[in-house]
């Protein structure tokens, strides 16, 4: 197994994904850490890496989560990190505590917040620039059915961001136009001993049922080419939010001012402005000034405040409510109980 072997390059898979690597590598000037589970997406894009980073001139090490939730997982942890070593990458192995769930997230939720943590802290430790994900298009696609499903707004249907940034780190995927197939070919076709997650087949997981069952369902009832539109989809939502988040910054500036114990919007210029915008505004300030996120409900009644105003009472939101004085409206912070 050498990720250097030319015969590698024949593969198309294995070709194609160290494109993407390529394109991805290039953007970026420091140490990148590749996050790797041993599973065929996190293998084949970490030989990628292994292959391209040299050429590129640009330091890639690897990092293995051991979440601690199956038995072994020490070991599958360390066969990854083994299996890194060998395509000429440092790289570790850090445990992590996975908290109990809460809300609607479940332990899915639970996992990837500590994954995520254990990440960025794993990416300060080394000096890295970027860390490197291994969603697939799949990935994009079943994030977009799921948020559907919920009634997500555009934001979230936007999905996974090919390029963003979190707490100073770049979190790059450079895999989003990757099928899924591609990955495991690109495994295959270098010998990269896979490893296969239960959780992946545990029908406890709404992503695990929504590959399973959903999307072979519209695939055969719809056609090919289902999972390339609902990420072309992701990806024409990223851009109408990163349009209107602009439009917020430019607006926000001039219709917000502090109030006692909390914030006030200008009536009028909210009521100046379409309901998309208007509707963004309100979660944009509730979300920046007291830390949490309006329902589609909540924020269609507080814009009735704006546009439907008969001398209403204050609407209680989560950790704030939201009050019409006048010309302005105003979110003060709710006293504990």
């Amino acid at each position: 197994m050498d990720a250097t072997d030319p015969r590698a390059s024949l593969d198309p898979a294995t070709a194609e994904i160290r494109r993407a690597v390529r394109a991805a590598l290039a953007t970026v000037d420091g140490t990148v850490l590749v996050g790797l589970s041993g599973g065929a997406d996190s293998l084949a894009l970490a030989a990628a890496v292994a292959f391209e980073a040299p050429k590129a001139g640009v330091i890639a090490r690897a990092v293995v989560i051991d979440h601690g939730l199956q038995e072994g997982s020490d070991q599958v942890a360390a066969r990854a990190v083994a299996t890194a070593q060998q395509l000429g990458l440092e790289a570790r192995a850090v445990r992590v505590e996975v908290a109990p769930p809460t809300g609607n997230g479940g332990p899915e939720a639970s996992a990837r917040d500590a994954r995520r943590s254990a990440l960025l802290a794993a990416a300060r430790d080394a000096g890295a620039e970027a860390v490197l994900l291994a969603h697939t298009l799949d990935d994009q696609a079943e994030t977009v059915l799921i948020g559907l499903a919920r009634g997500s707004g555009a934001a979230s249907l936007g999905a996974m961001s090919p390029d963003r940034v979190e707490e100073g780190i770049r979190i790059i995927r450079p895999l989003l136009e990757v099928r899924r197939t591609q990955t495991r070919a690109a495994c295959a076709a270098q010998g990269l001993p896979v490893w296969e997650d239960p959780h992946n087949l545990d029908r406890r997981f709404l992503r695990v049922r929504v590959r399973q069952d959903v999307m072979p369902v519209l695939e055969a009832e719809l056609g090919p080419g289902v999972a390339e539109a609902l990420a072309r989809t992701s990806d024409q939502l990223r851009e109408d939010a990163a349009a209107f988040a602009e439009m917020i910054d430019e607006t926000i500036e001039d219709i917000v001012e502090h109030a006692e114990a909390g914030i006030a919007v200008s009536v009028p210029a909210l009521a100046a402005n379409p309901p998309a915008l208007r509707h963004r505004i309100i979660r944009h300030v509730v979300a920046s000034e007291f830390g949490v996120s309006l329902t589609r409900a909540q924020t269609l009644e507080v814009a009735r405040l704006v546009t439907d105003w008969r001398g209403q009472g204050p609407i209680d939101l989560p950790a704030c409510r939201a009050q019409r004085e006048g010309a302005r409206l105003v979110f003060a912070g709710r006293m504990p109980e």
